[in-house]
């Protein structure tokens, strides 16, 4: 089941959220002065921007809180995957370990040693983990949240930064329960945590605090989406949009915000692939730089989490065979992508090319009419414009067979 296009998705408003008003104006006045040729400079280190920018989370919590399994979750890994944070370890080292996305090597969870290890002040704490890294602070805790994570959210707030309380281990929470209780209400039996963890954050000066509750081993029940969704609406747009895409694909709502957000960037990949030239008459070839169509694809497809490493993943999560995933992914943009696929794609959307072009520059952005001659930028938007619409509704039919949701 597909979604709305990706075209479709890509709007005036929300696309030049990536530049500032300056860079705007400097790339409308460099085309008027230079053309095409003077504005790709631009767009390229906007992308390369895009790509070198970190993103850097702090979790921090006791010794045993479950730390290592939330940040693997939050890589889309399980506690025995290559390249998995260790758990059940005792905490010796004082200084943060760090994690990076296994596909987004930018973004970065960093386990910070529990304050009570460190026998220092909650200020002494965050200079020694360098405070100033982090974009926010994940409190982790697997039963009350004890008198230094209230310190450390007090001194996480002074220094203003975000921080969130998180409840872990929630699923043996609940399995305790039904050894003693046989039966529970657990939608009951999960408001009663809430509140308590909400009581005493309040009691401790934190009133009309949120606590998510979650277990990093079942990431698709409990708080654990609703966390995200908390943290990303909390980013401003360039870091919501790297967040978003290291996400794990765990529902098909996930992967539709993962192609909105690529979908933002196709006229800055068109700009760069296409010059201005007419597109020619059947029998054309095309007037792009083949190299970046093939190189936006497979950073789409990986984004979207349709690469061998992260379909293996998700296999592992769901306790799926991975040929069962792969076996609804279908060609041709699952495999290599030569310039023969290209050409396949372009030549699909040739007939509509021109025909569509008043249709086309409504989705560019603002500065997107200056383009409004060049046939081929327009031969370059729909080719991604369709390859990303494909590898959408593929990821859409991989997370419907691992999680066997309609």
């Amino acid at each position: 089941m597909g979604g709305s296009s990706s075209s479709e998705q890509v709007t005036e408003t929300e696309t030049p959220s990536f530049f500032t008003q300056e860079e705007l104006s400097k790339l409308k006045s460099d085309f008027e002065t230079g053309g095409v040729e003077k504005v790709k400079p631009l767009i390229q280190k906007k992308l390369t921007d895009l790509d070198k920018t970190e993103f850097n989370v702090a979790v921090t919590g006791e010794t045993g809180a479950g730390k290592s399994t939330f940040i693997n979750a939050m890589r889309g890994l399980r506690n025995t995957d290559p390249g998995a944070a260790e758990v059940g370890i005792t905490e010796t080292t004082k200084e943060p370990a760090r994690y990076s996305h296994p596909t987004l090597p930018n973004v970065r969870y960093w386990d910070l040693p529990g304050i009570g290890s460190t026998r220092v002040t909650a200020a002494k704490y965050l200079t020694e983990m360098q405070f100033k890294r982090y974009d926010f602070f994940i409190i982790i805790s697997a039963c009350r949240f004890r008198a230094n994570d209230v310190k450390l959210a007090r001194e996480i707030k002074r220094l203003g930064k975000r921080f969130y309380f998180v409840r872990s281990k929630i699923d043996m929470d609940l399995d305790n329960m039904r050894e003693v209780k046989k039966v529970i209400n657990e939608e009951e039996e999960l408001k009663k945590i809430q509140n308590d963890c909400v009581r005493r954050l309040a009691e401790a000066g934190f009133p009309d605090s949120s606590v998510f509750l979650i277990s990093g081993k079942k990431p698709k029940h409990f708080d654990f989406i609703r966390l995200n969704e908390g943290l990303e609406g909390d980013l401003n747009n360039v870091k919501k949009r790297i967040f978003v895409l290291a996400l794990p694909n765990l529902s098909v709502e996930i992967v539709q915000r993962k192609s909105k957000i690529l979908s933002k960037h196709i006229w800055m990949f068109a700009t760069l692939s296409g010059g201005l030239g007419a597109v020619p008459v059947p029998g054309f070839s095309l007037a792009c730089d083949i190299g970046i169509l093939i190189g936006a694809i497979v950073h789409f497809r990986k984004c979207l989490g349709l690469d061998d490493a992260s379909l293996q993943r998700l296999a592992n999560r769901a306790g799926k065979p991975v040929e069962e995933l792969k076996a609804t992914v279908k060609a041709p943009l699952l495999g290599d992508i030569t310039p023969d696929v290209i050409m396949k794609i372009g030549w699909g959307t040739t007939t509509a090319a021109v025909s569509l072009l008043e249709i086309a520059l409504h989705h560019v952005p603002v500065i997107g009419s200056i383009f409004g001659a060049g046939s081929s930028f327009l031969m370059t938007l729909k080719i991604l414009s369709c390859a990303l619409d494909d590898l959408r509704e593929n990821a859409e039919r991989v997370v419907k067979v691992a999680f066997e949701t309609d």
